[in-house]
């Protein structure tokens, strides 16, 4: 029964589907290993077990009749703890949040119990998803199943966990600053951030937040492209308020192989220097690909400074995340941006001007940002993908160090926590699709995962290109003490 756990969610609707196997069976399976395995692993946090047995018996009754769902019917899936389910805690990993319990679904969650999903729980995450690693004080650390003194991410890391280990099917989690890609990556599994604002993040927010923040996205992760693909195309669509006129058409994917691509590849950068196990990795993904016969290129790039380029991110993504701080705490964050030398450009200063961005300043960040959407839109008419790392290093010791004290080894030399946002946000701030994919372990035995990264609104092909590689070097493995 172990394969069974460790099977795509297309290959269990379709057993489902056959008859091979009923959804309470299978649901009662994820059930046994999450029983048996996440005492140790902390990754299923909420669990809704009686429910999700009452709705894969009715799915079983009513595939007897004939009435299959959708693509997932019975399938059991697992959700990260910030979307709304119903009659359960959304807490965001905030103690104050601990009874928030939410009153209806997020639109992620009724998409997939529109295509017959099964759901069995929800995901750990760190406080307000803010951090590379995942834990709060309400559920406490996750580990990662590859090697638990270990983060698996953040702040998706509950959901690539579960999927690594084989307790779900399925995965949705939610992007900001690499919150879905940093645990594809660290977990060895697939992570998909889609073009921004195409799928709803309604319900998947603090309470009072009712419109979508700015460069935020809701997207799946899984155990294979395939997944990746077959749940987008559930997910994504217009927001409540949008349906009456506005209608979602991505592209499907152009080119049958590897061949036909163009692909650029970023494999380092000296503003976030990566592990040189990583940079060779996007090198060496390269080299197969050459050898297929696509066009590949370790120079081209986008017509930008890659400074400017981040500096917008820092200054968007900073307005959000203090968009809720105290009125005392935020005067305290504007005297002291206030104090700052004009000429100091560093992570910090930026960070500090971001949470205390003005709505005149606000527009002008933005008119930057459409400068470089224009670039990266120029630079995909030559190029159909680019090929970079998501982090500089693979999965890293548990750290709940103070945020100041905390820095990531990389090759011997210490760099800052959070610099590696840089990888992250070159591509969210500039409303880029991605998919993380696993390229196989470093020397260490921990996954390699890199982002394969396409123009706005070509979601299917960035997954599509996973898939492709995954034909070529293999795709997910599972961790050897989950098989």
């Amino acid at each position: 029964m172990t394969e069974l756990a460790f099977s795509t969610a297309t290959e269990l609707a379709a057993r489902i589907r056959s008859g091979e196997i009923g959804s309470l069976e299978l649901t009662d399976h994820y059930i046994e290993r999450i029983e048996r395995f996440d005492g140790e692993i902390n990754a299923v946090v909420v669990r809704d077990f009686e429910r999700a047995r009452a709705a894969a018996r009715e799915a079983d009754a009513r595939l007897a009749k004939g009435e299959a769902s959708g693509p997932l019917h019975g399938v059991p899936i697992t959700i990260k703890e910030s979307y709304d389910v119903t009659g359960l805690a959304t807490t965001w990993g905030l103690p104050v949040l601990k009874d928030n319990i939410a009153g209806s679904d997020s639109e992620s969650v009724k998409a997939y119990r529109a295509a017959g999903a099964v759901l069995l729980g929800k995901t750990n995450v760190p406080v307000n998803l803010a951090d590379f690693q995942s834990y709060n004080d309400i559920y406490g650390t996750t580990g990662n199943p590859w090697d638990r003194t270990r983060t698996p991410g953040g702040s998706s890391g509950g959901s690539a966990a579960a999927l690594a280990a084989g307790m779900t099917a399925l995965e949705s989690g939610s992007d900001i600053g690499g919150s879905i890609r940093n645990p594809a990556h660290f977990c060895g599994v697939y992570g998909h951030k889609p073009t921004w604002g195409i799928v709803p993040p309604q319900g998947h927010a603090l309470p009072g937040m009712v419109g979508g923040p700015d460069i935020a996205v809701c997207g799946p992760l899984a155990r294979s492209a395939q997944d990746l693909d077959l749940a987008m195309r559930l997910l994504a669509g217009p927001e409540p308020l949008d349906r009456p006129g506005w209608r979602l058409d991505l592209p499907e994917p152009r080119g049958a192989s590897l061949g036909e691509l163009r692909v650029a590849l970023w494999p380092n950068d000296e503003r976030a220097p990566v592990a040189q196990e990583i940079a060779d990795r996007v090198a060496e993904v390269g080299e197969i690909l050459a050898k297929r016969g696509a066009t590949v290129s370790d120079s081209a790039r986008p017509s930008f400074d890659p400074r400017d380029s981040h500096r917008t991110y820092l200054e968007h993504l900073q307005s959000i995340m203090s968009a809720g701080v105290p009125e005392e705490t935020y005067a305290q964050l504007k005297q002291a941006a206030e104090s700052l030398d004009p000429d100091d450009l560093s992570d910090a200063a930026l960070n500090l001007r971001g949470m205390v961005l003005s709505h005149r300043d606000w527009i002008r960040a933005n008119h930057a940002r459409e400068r470089l959407r224009y670039a990266w839109r120029a630079f995909f008419d030559e190029w159909d993908l680019l090929l970079c790392p998501q982090m500089a290093t693979t999965a890293f010791p548990h750290d709940h160090a103070d945020f100041n004290e905390r820095t990531l080894d990389v090759d011997g030399s210490p760099r800052p926590y959070f610099e590696q946002l840089f990888w992250a946000g070159l591509i969210t701030g500039s409303y880029l699709p991605s998919t993380v994919f696993p390229t196989g372990p470093a020397s260490d035995g921990l996954p390699i995962g890199l982002q394969a990264v396409g123009p706005e609104y070509d979601d299917l092909r960035t997954i599509e290109f996973a898939r492709l590689v995954a034909d070529e070097i293999g795709g997910f493995v599972p961790p050897p003490e989950y098989r």
